[in-house]
């Protein structure tokens, strides 16, 4: 067994040693000291990640096609959702118009109403197409 210092060295730290060039155990062992546990990152994890935020992003997409009427979900679809604006895409300017001029208030009620006025403010139409 060899010495590092006064310490004895058990042979795989000795293996390492030769093999870096250098004994790194120490910083090793202070690595392991700070270290936290999945329980302790997770939370702030999840919350960089803003998962709940993406959840509700996609239940609205998922309830598009129940929630409003089939003419338009025919021709209009979810694309976003971005600090409280629902972007829509729609297949041609025309049902533009028409979802603008007499449909955006019907829309926006019934998704203020599924899933509260905090999650969709307000709607953005775009043509895709």
């Amino acid at each position: 067994m060899a010495f590092y210092g006064n310490q004895k060295l058990d042979p795989r730290r000795q293996a390492l040693k030769e093999w870096r060039g250098v004994d790194v155990a120490g910083l090793e062992r202070n690595r392991a000291l700070n270290a936290r546990s999945l329980e302790q990152l997770l939370p702030k994890v999840l919350t960089d990640l803003k998962l709940d935020r993406r959840r509700a992003d996609m239940e609205v997409f998922k309830a598009w096609n129940h929630l409003m009427d089939p003419n338009v979900v025919a021709h209009a679809q979810p694309a976003g959702l971005t600090k409280g604006t629902l972007f829509i895409n729609v297949d041609s300017s025309v049902w533009l118009n028409e979802i603008v001029r007499y449909r955006r208030r019907e829309i926006l009620e019934r998704l203020q109403h599924a899933f509260g006025k905090e999650t969709v403010l307000k709607i953005s139409f775009r043509v895709m197409g």
